[in-house]
């Protein structure tokens, strides 16, 4: 025969006819704590400019354009977009009522960045463009994570109205830009003997 129920104050025990209680899961599970992402090295040095000198900077602060007129491209990471991006920079700086610096001199300093940025062989590049105080921000990222590389400082210190240049790396990948003077070019004078 079958054994007796146990019993208790309240009547027979009788077993639950839902499965037990499990206890709650964790709330966070235990894990190593996460890794910071590497700093990437940023340009050491660079010469001092002398009288007359573009002044070449290679400082890493994170870009941000705010209080200004600004415009941006996204193009492909190919060496022939250069001339789209001259286009598109040329149009937007004479749409801003500048007459200068010269077609010439955007045209070059433009095609140097993107040839720059191009050479990271990056799926994309991004062309900024910002205005303040009569001066031209011009900058390019190569969405890379490309060194940076100062050999064409000296090419974009060469362009005319050229105020400042540099090359760096950030999160957003390595940074080229130059400041270019928006300001008629002063005809030089020879002083009188």
């Amino acid at each position: 025969m079958t054994d007796p129920l146990p019993m208790d104050d309240k009547g027979p025990k009788v077993p639950p006819s839902y499965p037990p209680r499990t206890p709650p899961p964790q709330k966070k599970p235990v894990e190593a704590p996460r890794p910071q992402p590497s700093t990437k090295p940023v340009t050491h040095s660079l010469p001092l400019p002398g009288p007359g000198q573009a002044r070449l900077q290679a400082r890493q602060p994170r870009m941000s354009i705010r209080a200004r007129r600004a415009a941006n491209w996204a193009l492909t990471g190919y060496p022939w977009v250069a001339g789209q991006a001259v286009g598109k920079v040329t149009e937007t700086v004479r749409a801003w009522g500048y007459t200068h610096p010269a077609d010439d001199a955007l045209e070059k300093t433009v095609r140097i960045l993107v040839g720059a940025a191009a050479a990271d062989d990056g799926r994309r590049i991004s062309v900024h463009l910002a205005d303040q105080d009569d001066m031209l921000l011009i900058a390019v990222l190569s969405h890379t994570g490309s060194e940076p590389d100062e050999t064409i400082l000296a090419d974009l210190a060469a362009v005319p109205g050229t105020a400042s240049c540099g090359t760096d790396t950030s999160d957003d990948g390595r940074r080229v830009w130059a400041v270019l003077s928006t300001e008629r070019p002063r005809p030089r004078t020879t002083p009188a003997a």
